[in-house]
């Protein structure tokens, strides 16, 4: 009697144990679960000519941690310095580009360089500069966008991409003086 007694409980402790060992992988992979790793977000525009232009190209903006990094490759332009910007609707349907309204400026600030103190739109990406063969690309890295949060002072998805004709001064009110625009894309998901 004293051995099957001691069986059972011997077999009833190795059940338990089991039981525990279970529950403990079950934990573990619970917690693995909660901390997978979150994709980028990424949307790809491509660039249409405008204002009988032969200019084209790629803009791809990531979204990663926060932080949204552009990079965007053109060809087809004159070579130097031509201005590139976000402008405040993903409309390129005009011949001429107009149809993406001016900048993009959420926070109602003056035209200007990134980064300026003096202030900055939020579609003020900047100038690319074509080489001889009239390629030219541009990256920028920045926590002052989000691809379709709920800021509307940082989404960017709806707007649209504008490469212009001219180089931006960063003084000219409200444009930069950057002449007309040769290529759009709209910014959707």
């Amino acid at each position: 009697m004293k051995k099957i007694s001691l069986l059972i409980l011997v077999f009833t402790i190795g059940l338990t144990s089991c039981k525990n060992e279970k529950k403990n992988t079950e934990t573990t992979e619970t917690e693995t679960t909660d901390s997978q790793v979150v994709e980028p977000k990424s949307v790809t525009i491509e660039l249409s000519p405008k204002s009988d232009s032969s200019v084209s190209g790629t803009v791809i903006f990531t979204e990663k941690e926060g932080t949204v990094s552009m990079l965007a490759t053109v060809s087809g332009l004159e070579p130097g310095e031509h201005a590139i910007h976000i402008h405040e609707s993903s409309d390129c349907s005009s011949s001429d580009g107009k149809s993406t309204g001016g900048h993009w400026n959420p926070t109602n600030l003056p035209h200007g360089k990134w980064g300026a103190e003096t202030g900055y739109h939020k579609g003020d990406i900047g100038n690319l500069i074509a080489d001889e063969n009239g390629d030219a690309s541009i990256s920028i890295s920045t926590n002052e966008w989000c691809i379709g949060c709920d800021d509307e002072t940082k989404n960017i998805i709806g707007k649209g991409i504008i490469v212009h004709a001219g180089v931006d001064d960063f003084t000219t009110q409200p444009t930069g003086d950057a002449g007309g625009r040769v290529s759009c894309g709209g910014i959707i998901q």
